[in-house]
């Protein structure tokens, strides 16, 4: 790249070429980089002929480059925001880097934004005019435009007074249709070979994320338990976990990161590890969920955060142990059927440094079903916009207690899927069930 940055104007036509000679030597040109599907080669072999079909002293191809709305600036998402300097010629490469061109200074700035070409034919009285080049007498630019918007321009300038015609403008906009083309022709091709390439690392993220998961369900004497997370995309920011402490101790995990994606997939994977590293030390749950908070506050973005439930299943004394940070409060059912959510805990995880949590006890007697859900569920909408809710997962629930924890998973999902005529939840949707028989 830097040689054809570098390098000095082929030589130039002796003789005046005819119409029919310059549209012939436009099919040729235009040929020859069809067969190209690699933008850099495309616009490079254009400089490399265009001399052919224009004389020119200082010639340049730039594509306009644009940008999301940046903080502290009035430009929109998607506005023109300046150009990469991809394929020129005849310049000192050191001078035009320093330059910084941007849209809407300079003719090139002008054109892009206007969309219109320019001939000026004595550079010094054109007040638009950005000195790039001391030799530079005249100037012609003409935009490249793919779907009624300017995707780059075209620069050709002389040491020559009034060098350029509007014979000259019509051929040269002619050869921008054509590299329009081209381009978004070998744009789509490196976007599709791109969205492979993403697909095929989404797909190992998310073989990688599942092997993080538990790979069966636990097994405690007395409980039926069961997890299952429904991802809305190809990683999950939603994450569950068991812990075997002892045989009669099981460590229950439920948490949902902030935000979709492969972010909050990797957000996952370090709650996971830091989650795990502090209940192996052997802290109780209000104690580990302290410990990870700061960890998480350390080390994450200031709008992110995740909400938690982590909680240790006591089987010969039928209690459970726990702490929630800022997670859906559990949902339990006793024996007859009564429900109640159970609105105990702290802050989510990483927002603050010092955040105290608190351990609570719950007493898990025969009959009773303990649901720990991310909000996936309770937010997924209808066609009208209303809330699936707790009230309803707290009534699915009650209808399919006689079931296993497995299969009142997939009850109270299909119910949601009912609910939503099919579309599924708009976020991630994680089931913790554990039964006492």
């Amino acid at each position: 790249m830097a040689e054809h940055l570098q390098e000095t104007v082929a030589s130039k036509p002796t003789a005046k070429l005819t119409v029919e000679e310059k549209l012939r030597l436009l099919l040729d040109i235009t040929k020859k980089i069809s067969r190209s599907l690699d933008v850099d080669e495309v616009l490079n072999l254009v400089m490399d002929t265009l001399g052919s079909l224009i004389p020119y002293d200082a010639a340049g191809i730039y594509i306009v480059e644009r940008g999301p709305k940046q903080e502290g600036h009035d430009t929109e998402p998607g506005a023109l925001r300046g150009f990469s300097t991809t394929a020129v010629r005849g310049y000192d490469i050191d001078e035009l880097t320093e330059l910084q061109l941007k849209v809407g200074e300079g003719l090139l700035g002008y054109v892009a934004q206007a969309g219109e070409p320019v001939i000026v034919s004595d550079v010094s009285k054109d007040e638009r005019y950005i000195n790039a080049r001391a030799e530079t007498c005249s100037e012609m630019v003409a935009p490249i435009i793919s779907n009624e918007e300017v995707i780059g321009v075209f620069d050709l300038e002389s040491d020559q007074l009034n060098a350029y015609t509007q014979d000259d403008l019509d051929m040269l906009l002619l050869l921008a249709s054509q590299v329009a083309i081209i381009i978004e022709k070998a744009m789509l091709h490196e976007q599709r070979l791109e969205k492979k390439r993403l697909e095929a690392q989404l797909e190992i993220a998310r073989q990688v994320q599942l092997e993080l998961l538990p790979a069966r369900d636990p097994e405690l004497a007395g409980f039926d338990i069961s997890a299952y997370n429904f991802s809305t995309e190809e990683v999950s920011g939603d994450y569950y976990d068991f812990l075997k402490l002892y045989d009669d101790h099981l460590g229950l995990v439920i948490a949902d990161v902030s935000g979709k994606g492969v972010p909050a997939a990797l957000l996952m994977a370090f709650l996971r590890a830091s989650l795990r590293a502090a209940l192996h030390i052997g802290y109780a749950a209000n104690i580990s969920m302290a410990k990870v908070n700061y960890l998480l506050w350390e080390s994450i973005e200031n709008h992110q955060f995740v909400t938690a439930f982590y909680g240790v299943l006591d089987a010969t004394n039928k209690t459970l142990a726990y702490a929630n940070a800022g997670h859906n409060p559990p949902l339990l059912l006793d024996a007859d059927g009564n429900a109640r959510f159970i609105e105990r805990g702290g802050l989510p995880l990483g927002m603050f440094r010092d955040t105290r949590y608190y351990e609570y006890y719950l007493p898990i007697e025969s009959g009773q079903v303990l649901v720990l859900y991310t909000d996936g569920i309770v937010e997924a909408t209808n066609d009208v916009g209303v809330e699936y809710g707790r009230e309803r997962l707290a009534e699915k629930v009650r209808e399919g207690r006689d079931l296993g924890a497995k299969q009142l998973i997939k009850f109270i999902h299909s119910d949601m899927l009912d609910w939503t005529d099919g579309r599924g939840a708009g976020d991630d949707v994680t089931f913790v069930i554990v039964k006492a028989l």
